[in-house]
Formats: C-alpha cells, structure tokens, sequence
C-alpha cells in the first residue's frame, strides 16, 4: 500500500516520449498543460497543451511540427522525483490549436490509447457457439492486439453483432455479465470487476485528500433482479433472480444497499424482471447476478481530488479514512483524471463507487 511518505511531493515531474523519444528540451520549456483520463469501458485519452508561438521570429511553431503527427506513439509518465509511472500509451488523434487577441496561440496535442482501434469501422457479424470471452479474443486478434481475458464459461449458440463497432459490441456484451472492457497499451482486456486483493493506496482527509463529495442514495436500489427468458432449444421458459445475501460486497462493507432498502422500506422494494432471448438457465443466472451487482454499485457515487498519486488508476480499490464509519473504507475506482501544470504542480480528480457501508 502507498503511502504519501514514500516519495517528496514537493517535486512533481511529468515525461512526454513520442515515438520511443522524450520531448526536446524547447518543446518540454513549452508545455503548459497535460491530462491524463481514464475511465473503465471507455477509452483512456491524453492532452498535451503546449505555447506555440516564436516571439523571435514571430510566427506559429510546434503546429505543422511532424513531432506531432497524427499516429505518433505516445507514452506518458506523471509522479515526483524518483517517482514516475506510466499512466498512458497510445496514439495522437488530434491537435487543436486556439488563436486568440488577447494570448499568444497555444496547441493542444490529443490522441487516445489504442482503443480507438476498435471504434472505427462497424460491422455485422455472426458468432456461433462461442462464449463472451472467445468473441473478446476473436475482436483483439482482429484487431492486432493482445489479450486479457477472463473466462465468461457461458456459450451461446447465437449471438449476433449488428451494425456495431467492435467496441460498441464488446461493451454492450460486458455490461450484460458486469464485466469490463478496455485497452491497456496493446492489450485489450475483458475482465470482472476487480475486487480481489488489497486497496492500492489509503487517501486520508487530513493528508491526501483535496476535496471528497459522496452521495447515498436508496432510489434504485431493489432487493430482487429477475431475469426471465426463452430457451429457443428446450421450448422451455428459463428465469434467475439475484437478491441480498447472493453476492458479496465489492468493497467488503458490511450493509448493502439492496439490504438496507429492505431494512429502512420492508415490503416496498421491489424487485426489476427482464425479458430476454437466453439460450440456458446458466446465462438466465449470469445476467441476474451480473445486472445486480452493477446496481448495487450505484448505493454510493462519490467524485473527488488528491494529490497527484500514480498508482490511482480506473478498475482499482482505495481506502478513504476520516469520512466517519459510512463514507469512510474501501471504494472502486471508475474513473481518473491526472494532471499536470508548472504553476499548480500534479493533481488527481476521481469518481469512485460503493455497494455498501
């Protein structure tokens, strides 16, 4: 576990290396800005703001620079002295330069991890007696990208991919199951959510955290997920249910939201039944507790700021201390913002989640 002590957060440090090379030194003097985003089932994004004007020679500089051509490679590192990680690798998409009267012209470099790969071209394809996790390394090799994929056991004789990118498809396919998707360099990844293992860091209120905005809510939360459906081989209804007591807390606090609406409204939660074409009993089981787990994990949303800490990263545990005995313990982390300015130094916003408390 990190710990703020391990390092001088007093010299934070960035490095931009593109094409396998750090930035020359005029470049770097120019940076301005740089973001990092990440954020599970979506792609990871970068921007590099930079100056672009030669007050020498008095004209734009950097713009049709081919250090920044669109496809470059590009790994990004944020952390302090004797401290830096990487937090993204992919590829410029864009560049957006802004001219204005009143400041010299700036020019933002941005690209996206090697996501955008899949979310280009839409397709319709057919895929027979396979399983989510076959189609996911079916899609990466396809696509020239490794794989990360966790066995989803289930497979369907049907499934079709209609008029979708890869990426839309995969998503829609992880969401069915509570899993997620995304690129992690050249790896694409098909997983659960990752709640094995310990926090990756503690963030306390007196130390690390900046600003912490946690929001409970009961609307939503319902004892009972039913998922009925119609086994086309068996000429046979199929239906599961996935209720409190079936799954345990993702961040292995001890009241769930599903129970606590039964224990503040009994009689009064209800419960949400779908309809779905499902090949067997074991994918009727699969989307219930899937779909239940993704709701229970609305009980508490919380978005907030630290210091600039790289090992916080999207699809990762933390601990949060000094919240008082609801807000305060474990979280799972959705999404990451690192960013970096000479003037402010490193920060990183978050949104986290909470089935229970």
């Amino acid at each position: 576990m990190s710990s703020r002590r391990d390092f001088d957060t007093l010299a934070p440090e960035i490095k931009v290396r593109i094409n396998a090379q750090e930035l020359p030194a005029a470049a770097k003097a120019d940076v301005i800005a740089v973001n990092v985003t990440e954020e599970v089932n979506a792609s990871g994004t970068f921007a590099v703001t930079l100056l672009c004007w030669d007050g020498t020679m008095m004209r734009v500089k950097w713009i049709d620079d081919e250090l920044f051509e669109e496809g470059n490679v590009v790994e990004i590192q944020m952390g302090y002295r004797d401290h830096l990680k990487v937090l993204f690798n992919g590829e410029i998409t864009g560049l957006e330069p802004e001219f204005s009267n009143d400041e010299p012209p700036i020019l933002t470099v941005l690209g996206y991890d090697r996501c955008h790969r899949i979310m280009r071209k839409r397709r319709t394809e057919s895929y027979l007696n396979m399983k989510d996790s076959d189609i996911a390394s079916q899609i990466a090799g396809n696509n020239g990208l490794k794989s990360d994929i966790f066995d989803t056991k289930i497979t369907m004789t049907y499934v079709l991919q209609h008029n979708q990118t890869d990426l839309e498809f995969l998503r829609q396919r992880a969401n069915r199951i509570g899993y997620e998707v995304g690129v992690s360099d050249q790896t694409l990844y098909f997983r659960p959510r990752q709640n094995n293992g310990t926090e990756v860091l503690t963030l306390s209120r007196e130390v690390e955290l900046l600003e912490f905005y946690p929001r409970l809510s009961t609307v939503g939360q319902l004892e009972t997920v039913s998922v009925k459906g119609w086994d086309p081989k068996k000429k046979e209804t199929v239906s599961a249910d996935s209720q409190v007591g079936d799954a345990a807390s993702l961040v292995n606090a001890p009241v769930s939201g599903p129970a606590m609406v039964r224990k503040a409204f009994p009689g009064n939660t209800g419960g949400v039944s779908t309809h779905l074409t499902i090949a067997s009993q074991a994918e009727a089981e699969q989307l219930a507790n899937g779909w239940f787990k993704e709701m229970s994990l609305q009980y508490v949303v919380a978005d907030g700021v630290c210091i600039g800490l790289p090992e916080l990263r999207a699809g990762t545990l933390i601990n949060i201390e000094g919240l008082g005995r609801r807000f305060s313990g474990r979280y799972y982390v959705t999404g990451t913002e690192h960013s970096y300015k000479p003037s402010r130094g490193y920060r990183t916003a978050f949104t986290v989640r909470r089935d229970a408390t």
